[in-house]
C-alpha cells in the first residue's frame, strides 16, 4: 500500500512538472527567453569555432535583418551608421552644403544645388566636379563617401576644389555648412484663373507650415479653388498630416486612428486641433500609385469627409504604423505596431503587401475581400488596398526605355555637353523653353555609340513563348515566322530613341530647365504638359459636376 502511494506521489510530481513545462513552453516570455538563448549560443559558437575568421557585427546585423525579412516590408533593422540618413528622411533636415550629387565615372559632381543654400551662394552649379575635399583627392571616391564628407555640424567649414562647369576652371572654395531643410512644398502657384496649385512631395518635419504658408500666399492672390498634388508623395510623419487636415476641416474632426490588435493600449485617435482656414473652397487632390502613408491619410480623410475630390489613380496602400525602438549602441529597430484607419473606418493597407504590380500599385483584390464603407454624405467607398479616386484617370505613360536611358546617366551627361556647347545662347524660361527637333538631333548623335541595357515587355514574353515552343518541339515548323517576329521586336536603340522621342524630349527639357531655374522651375515647366492637372482644372471649372461628385457619387470598387 505504501509502495503504491509512493508511486502515486512520484507520478503526481512528474505530472505537475510536465504541466509546468507545458505551461512555460506556451508562455510568450519563456519563448522569448528560449529563442534569445539559442541566438546568443549560435553567435558564440560560430564566433569561437567557425573554420575562418568571422565578423560578429556583420553576423548580428544579418540575423536582425533576417528577422525583419520574415515580416512586413517596413519593419527593418537600423544600424548606427544608417541613423543619420534615417533622421534626414524623417525630419527633412541635415547639416551640409545643400545640393544633390551624382557619380560620374571616377568623379562625383553636383547636380542640383538647393536655392539659397550654402552651395548655391558659393556659386556651385549643376555639372561642377568635386576634385578635392579637405585636401584629399576626390578621384575614385563613391558618392556615398563624398556625401558623408560634405555633411557635418552646422557652422563648420568644408574645403573644396571644384572644376567649374562649363569652363573647367578649378576653384578653391570654403563653404560653411548650415542646417539644410529639404522643402516639403517645392512649388506652388496659380495654374488657371483663380485656381491655386500646391506640389507637396513629402511629410517631413515642418512640412505643414510650408503648406500653410503656400496656401496663404495663393489666397492673397485671389485663389477660389485649390489643387493639392500628392502624386509620388511617399508619406512620413503622421502628425504633419493631421496639421494639414486642420487647415481644411472643422476643429475636433476625427481624421485618422491607429489600432493594434495585439497592444490595444497604444491605440490612438487623431483629431484636427486648430480652426480651419477654409471650409468651402473646392479642392481636388491628385493621387497615383506613389501616393502613400501620410499622403494617403490626407487624401483619404478629405474624401471620407466629402471635403475634396480625388483625381488620378488608386494610391499605394501603405496603412501600417511604425515606431522605432533602441537596441543599444546607437542601433534601432523600426517595427510595425499598428494600422491606420480613416474616418469612415476603412484601412488603406493593401491586403496582400507581398504582391504588387510592376509599377508598385496594388494588385487585383477579390471582391470577397473588399468591404464597403460610407463617407459623411453617404457615398460608398471601399478598402482592399489604397484609396480609390473619385475620378479615375489612366496613368500618364512613360516608357521603361526612357526611364532606363535616364537612369543610366545618359540624359545628365548629354545635358552637360549640350549646355556647355550652347551656354551663352540658351534662354531658359519655365513654361516657355522648348527642346526642339534640331536639339533632339544632337541627342541622337550623342547616343550613337551608347549602350542601353533594356528589354521590353514584348521581348520578355517572347522569350517565354520560345522556351515553351522548344520544350514542346513544335518551333521547327515555325522557324520563318519566329525569325520575322524576332526582327520586329528586336531591341534596336536607335529605333527606340525615335519611338520614345516625346518622353525623352520632355525629360531632357525638364532637366535643362531645372539646371537654370532650380527644381521649382522644373516643376513649373513640367506642369505645362500635365494631362492629369488639366483634368483637375477642368473639374474645378465645372461647379455642377464638382457638386454632384462630392455629394452623391460612389467610388469604384477597384
Amino acid at each position: 500500500m505504501k509502495k503504491t502511494f509512493k508511486h502515486i506521489i512520484t507520478f503526481g510530481v512528474v505530472a505537475v512538472g510536465a504541466l509546468l513545462l507545458t505551461s512555460a513552453a506556451s508562455d510568450p516570455t519563456y519563448k522569448l527567453g528560449k529563442n534569445v538563448e539559442i541566438l546568443v549560443n549560435m553567435l558564440r559558437n560560430v564566433s569561437l569555432f567557425y573554420v575562418d575568421e568571422v565578423d560578429a557585427d556583420k553576423l548580428t546585423e544579418a540575423a536582425a535583418q533576417g528577422m525583419s525579412r520574415l515580416l512586413d516590408p517596413y519593419t527593418t533593422y537600423l544600424p548606427s551608421e544608417s541613423m543619420d540618413d534615417f533622421a534626414t528622411m524623417t525630419t527633412g533636415k541635415y547639416g551640409g552644403v545643400g545640393s544633390l550629387i551624382r557619380q560620374k565615372g571616377e568623379w562625383v559632381e553636383f547636380t542640383a544645388p538647393y536655392k539659397d543654400s550654402p552651395a548655391d551662394r558659393a556659386g556651385i552649379r549643376p555639372g561642377d566636379r568635386i576634385v578635392e575635399i579637405e585636401g584629399r583627392s576626390a578621384k575614385g571616391m563613391k558618392s556615398a563617401e563624398v556625401s558623408s564628407l560634405l555633411k557635418g555640424d552646422p557652422g563648420s567649414v568644408v574645403k573644396l576644389s571644384v572644376e567649374k562647369f562649363p569652363t573647367s576652371e578649378v576653384k578653391q572654395l570654403k563653404i560653411k555648412r548650415e542646417r539644410i531643410a529639404i522643402p516639403g512644398v517645392p512649388y506652388h502657384g496659380m495654374v488657371a484663373d483663380s485656381i491655386g496649385y500646391i506640389s507637396h512631395t513629402d511629410f517631413t518635419e515642418g512640412c505643414s507650415a510650408d503648406l500653410l504658408a503656400a496656401y496663404k500666399e495663393l489666397d492673397s492672390l485671389g485663389m477660389k479653388a485649390l489643387i493639392l498634388d500628392y502624386r509620388g508623395n511617399s508619406g512620413g510623419i503622421l502628425q504633419e498630416a493631421v496639421k494639414i487636415l486642420s487647415i481644411f476641416l472643422p476643429k475636433g474632426t476625427e481624421v485618422v486612428s491607429t489600432r493594434s490588435p495585439k497592444n490595444p493600449r497604444i491605440n490612438e485617435t487623431f483629431r484636427t486641433e486648430n480652426a480651419p482656414l477654409s471650409l468651402d473652397m473646392p479642392i481636388v487632390v491628385l493621387t497615383n500609385s506613389g501616393t502613400a502613408s501620410a499622403a494617403e491619410i490626407v487624401a483619404g480623410a478629405l474624401q471620407d469627409t466629402d471635403r475634396a475630390i480625388l483625381v488620378g489613380q488608386r494610391t499605394f496602400g501603405k496603412g501600417l504604423v511604425q515606431r522605432t525602438f533602441p537596441l543599444g549602441h546607437s542601433a534601432y529597430a523600426k517595427v510595425t505596431t499598428a494600422k491606420y484607419y480613416l474616418p469612415s473606418g476603412r484601412c488603406v493597407q493593401a491586403i496582400d503587401y507581398a504582391h504588387r504590380n510592376e509599377d508598385g500599385s496594388v494588385a487585383s483584390v477579390p471582391d470577397s475581400l473588399i468591404s464597403e464603407f460610407k463617407t459623411v454624405a453617404g457615398r460608398r467607398v471601399y478598402d482592399g488596398g489604397g484609396v480609390m479616386p473619385d475620378v479615375v484617370l489612366e496613368p500618364q505613360y512613360v516608357s521603361t526605355f526612357a526611364y532606363v536611358v535616364y537612369g543610366m546617366g545618359h540624359v545628365d551627361d548629354f545635358v552637360n555637353e549640350y549646355c556647355r556647347k550652347h551656354y551663352d545662347a540658351l534662354s531658359v524660361v519655365p513654361g516657355e523653353y522648348e527642346f526642339g527637333e534640331e536639339a533632339y538631333g544632337e541627342f541622337l548623335d550623342y547616343m550613337k555609340d551608347k549602350e542601353v541595357a533594356w528589354e521590353s515587355e514584348a521581348q520578355r514574353h517572347w522569350k517565354q513563348f520560345k522556351a515553351a515552343a522548344e520544350k514542346e518541339r513544335w518551333n521547327k515548323d515555325m522557324a520563318a515566322q519566329i525569325e520575322a517576329i524576332e526582327q520586329n521586336i528586336s531591341n534596336d536603340t536607335e529605333e527606340n530613341l525615335l519611338l520614345y522621342r516625346t518622353e525623352l524630349s520632355d525629360i531632357i527639357e525638364d532637366n535643362i530647365v531645372s539646371r537654370y531655374c532650380y527644381s521649382e522651375g522644373g516643376i513649373r515647366h513640367s506642369l505645362q504638359e500635365d494631362s492629369e492637372l488639366r483634368a483637375a482644372i477642368e473639374l474645378l471649372q465645372q461647379p455642377d459636376r464638382y457638386r454632384t461628385i462630392i455629394t452623391s457619387q460612389d467610388t469604384a470598387r477597384k
